[in-house]
């Protein structure tokens, strides 16, 4: 199993992403985003967190126009999966991989914390490690974490059953207190919160930690 890791100027949390993999079984490659194709063999590509570009424009949004990002978006087209926490979760909406956008925290301030995410659907990959009403703590550190989007996008998304994640108790403002959104073939996973932040006993959590194991499993099985 392969992972290849993206890193654009400014990522922060892809060595931390790259670690979750590894540990989870995955050999991984970190790919600059000024190549054009993904390393051979790629089975999954972690999209990371951190300010991307500086988030210029908007977040997100010049990363989804690097150079990496049509191979990227040709990984997903394919059916490959791509994880995105954070940043990557702004940059996967930005690409159309995603529906949505992630605007300005409610509160127009930085978040930084340990917050509840109750498990919504467990028969994604990503998922697939939990129970469905599992309640995990993940940590979350954001600026643009407002979730946004029409009321036709949120009927599918609902109906759908690809809501991966809901916050506990919404520290963003974000719609239907939405942490965690699935592609409609359930491969492509954007969500805000840091799963590799609490991926292993030093981080004092490791709720994060079923989500890379799950990942795994599925390929294994496939």
């Amino acid at each position: 199993m392969k992972a290849a890791i993206l890193v654009f100027p400014g990522s922060n949390c892809d060595r931390d992403l790259a670690v979750a993999f590894r540990a989870a079984g995955f050999e991984t490659e970190m790919v600059w985003h000024k190549e054009t194709t993904l390393p051979a063999g790629t089975d999954v590509v972690g999209v990371p967190g951190g300010f991307s570009y500086g988030d210029y424009l908007r977040c997100g949004a010049i990363a989804a126009r690097s150079p990496v990002a049509a191979a990227l978006k040709a990984h997903a087209e394919r059916g490959g999966y791509v994880f995105g926490p954070c940043n990557g979760f702004q940059i996967l909406c930005e690409a159309g991989l995603l529906p949505g956008a992630l605007l300005r925290n409610a509160g127009l301030k930085y978040i930084c914390r340990t917050v509840g995410l109750r498990v919504e659907e467990g028969e994604s990959a990503f998922t697939s490690g939990y129970t469905p009403g599992q309640v995990i703590e993940i940590p979350i550190a954001h600026h643009d974490g407002n979730y946004r989007a029409d009321p036709e996008t949120l009927a599918m998304l609902n109906g759908e059953g690809r809501v991966a994640f809901r916050y506990v108790d919404t520290p963003n403002g974000a719609v239907d207190d939405i942490a965690g959104i699935l592609s409609a073939n359930k491969r492509v996973l954007g969500m805000m919160p840091h799963p590799e932040r609490a991926a292993e006993p030093a981080h004092g959590n490791t709720d994060g930690a079923a989500l890379f194991a799950g990942l795994a499993q599925a390929l294994v099985a496939a």
